[in-house]
């Protein structure tokens, strides 16, 4: 008879999940066991925040639920932070955490205390294991975290439920939440029909439908902004395409008057959870609409109707038997050249004319992941993304150390090359996953832009008249490390000797770290 372990195990298994991310413990044996038996690899993180972020690149690269192993005590509680991000960032995670059943805990206190309460008020849903109840368990949390919002799920396992036999499961299986159209219409396509100039403002909850939003703002001729995580939703070569904004004051000067020009703007999947507070009630709520895949409680702008719907079914029964725009002009072509024109990268050596050269060399095809911080900012802007889920990035909680683990988990599950954009301090934190990149061989190149600087905020500093405290530090020659791990690594501090190192990066098999060296405060106008 298999144990609830297994149980476990088979239904992940049968989710689709193929790899599980962790640091092992003595409480969680029995499940890593189980997982390896029903066919998922275990990937061993240095760190359970890391392991978090590899279980979201996975789930980017194969549409599968991601999977967190986390052991008792601290181990559980280095998950906090990568579950919040997957709350705010929509990432179907279940995160698995070792436990001791309630006998046990009624006397033993070694590194116990109440995981279910500390995860709570960022999961979905946090469930105990129960003996004999574990199939029934494990469908409703892979459901919840899959509902049309995806998100975290939490799942503590006691070691006595994990080695316990577990009868035979049921066959039935919990459906998918649907989202259903929206009704009620008729006030909505009337504005839209007497309107010259609507816009589409697309966001995260917007990816799953991206095709289809993007075939009905061709069909339609409505130009699309997007937020930076739905980047790419309607290709950003397309004439229609305004490009990823949220973050960037000197993009949000070029784009939000042009938003304020629309006589009619359609929300699919967008919230505001991504933006700078510029972007409050940046439009008329009399001329807005939205479409939501959950309720929308945020307080940053205001529309005239909502649907809670599949955005993209939404967006196409509002668009059903209207024509296409006629009110524009010239008016989207010249707010396209106009943000060309702004980060347009010069001639000057620093952050803006590295980021052209990787951009400039990059596959159409290369998933890249980017991490937190005034790069991050750039990059967005400068960089156009042919498709959405190939520039991947925490933008709800805007966590550093994010990029490598996402880059490590897209290539494992994918099998694709993929590169990780980092600034200095970024990979600071995480620099013990370097031999985790080792490790597991992944093919990812990791470029680093090194300044030896926390960028964004001297820049801020800076800004507001502060001095400049708690933002600089010791210059780490990364390539060296990466080196003195057995990585295949190279440092360069000019494009043309970029160019040539990233080329070889490019050509590589396996991983490889590219370090950037580019001048302090070099990102003073740029973002």
């Amino acid at each position: 008879m298999p144990n609830s372990a297994d149980i476990i195990a088979a239904r992940l298994y049968e989710a689709g999940v193929r790899q599980a991310f962790g640091v092992p413990g003595g409480e969680v044996l029995e499940i890593i066991d189980a997982l390896t038996r029903a066919g998922i690899e275990f990937v061993l993180a240095r760190h359970e925040n890391a392991a978090g972020f590899m279980a979201e690149g996975a789930w980017h690269a194969t549409g599968a639920p991601g999977v967190l192993v986390a052991t008792v005590g601290p181990g559980m509680a280095n998950t906090v932070n990568v579950t919040a991000n997957a709350d705010q960032d929509r990432v179907p995670l279940i995160v698995l955490t070792g436990s001791y059943d309630d006998a046990t805990t009624l006397r033993y206190t070694h590194q116990i205390f109440d995981h279910r309460a500390v995860l709570r008020p960022v999961v979905k849903e946090s469930f105990e294991a129960r003996i004999g109840a574990c199939d029934v368990m494990i469908d409703k949390a892979v459901a919840r975290a899959c509902d049309p919002q995806c998100g975290p799920v939490h799942v503590d396992l006691p070691v006595k439920v994990a080695v316990a036999d577990h009868p035979a499961p049921r066959g039935a299986r919990i459906a998918p939440l649907s989202a259903c159209c929206p009704a009620g219409l008729d006030g909505a396509q009337a504005r839209l029909a007497e309107a010259e100039r609507p816009l589409i403002l697309a966001g995260l909850d917007a990816l799953p439908g991206a095709q289809r939003i993007a075939d009905l703002a061709r069909a339609h001729a409505i130009p699309v902004i997007t937020t930076y995580k739905a980047k790419g939703v309607l290709p950003e070569d397309d004439p229609l395409s305004l490009g990823g904004h949220g973050l960037s004051p000197k993009s949000d000067a070029i784009v939000l008057p042009l938003l304020a020009e629309a006589d009619f703007v359609i929300c699919v999947g967008y919230d505001p959870i991504e933006m700078r507070p510029g972007w409050q009630d940046p439009w008329d709520p009399a001329r807005a609409v939205e479409f939501v895949a959950a309720p929308n409680r945020q307080a940053m702008h205001e529309v005239v109707e909502s649907w809670v719907c599949d955005p993209a079914e939404g967006l196409a029964a509002l668009l059903e038997g209207q024509g296409a725009a006629t009110g524009w002009g010239e008016g989207v072509a010249r707010t396209r050249a106009a943000l060309a024109e702004a980060f347009a990268p010069g001639a000057e050596w620093g952050p803006a004319q590295a980021l052209d050269v990787l951009d400039r060399d990059r596959p159409d095809d290369l998933m890249v992941s980017v991490d937190s911080g005034a790069h991050r900012i750039l990059l967005s802007q400068m960089w156009r993304m042919a498709r959405p889920h190939r520039l991947i990035q925490s933008t709800g909680l805007c966590t550093m150390g994010c990029a490598l683990p996402l880059a490590m988990g897209h290539a494992l599950a994918s099998g694709e090359r993929t590169m990780a954009v980092m600034g200095d301090g970024c990979l600071d934190m995480i620099l013990g996953e370097l031999a985790t990149l080792r490790d597991t061989g992944a093919p990812v190149i990791c470029t680093v832009l090194n300044d030896s600087s926390l960028a964004l905020i001297e820049l801020k500093q800076r800004r507001e008249g502060k001095r400049s405290v708690g933002v600089d530090f010791g210059a780490t020659d990364y390539a060296a490390v990466a080196g003195a791990l057995g990585l295949s690594a190279a440092r360069v501090a000019s494009a043309g000797d970029l160019a040539e190192a990233y080329a070889e990066a490019l050509a590589a098999d396996g991983p490889y770290l590219l370090e950037i060296v580019i001048p302090p405060r070099g990102y003073d106008g740029l973002i």
